[in-house]
């Protein structure tokens, strides 16, 4: 089940060894909705370095695929269910907002009348 989410990068994580064969890296997207989320996303093995040439403040889409997984505790046999969002990809997001750049006020004399009518006012 591959999804995307797009939003801010919050956090970036250092990468974690977790096992001799496995490691992970954390990021939290904040996404830009009604009621917006911090997500945290996880990259593992080889994927890691990607979040290399991300930071925060970044705009972003990830795409991951949700895994789910069953887990008996081996001292109280009580099963338990767990979710990650295992990211595989992140690219800027399209049509990503840039840097705001300070407008330039255009003075009045370059106002165009649109009809000849001199009763006509500009707004």
């Amino acid at each position: 089940m591959s999804n995307t989410v797009t939003g801010v990068i919050a956090k970036i994580f250092e990468t974690k060894q977790v096992s001799e064969k496995f490691t992970k890296r954390e990021v939290v997207i904040n996404t830009a909705e009604q009621y917006p989320q911090s997500v945290i996303l996880q990259f593992t093995k080889d994927k890691c370095s990607v979040l290399d040439s991300y930071k925060e403040g970044q705009t972003v889409t990830v795409h991951y695929n949700l895994q789910g997984r069953e887990w008996t505790d081996p001292k109280t046999n009580e099963v338990r269910y767990f979710n990650t969002l295992q990211a595989w990809k992140i690219e800027k997001a399209d049509g990503a907002p840039q840097p705001m750049q300070q407008a330039v006020a255009q003075p009045a004399a370059n106002l165009v009348p649109t009809s000849n009518d001199s009763n006509d006012l500009p707004f």
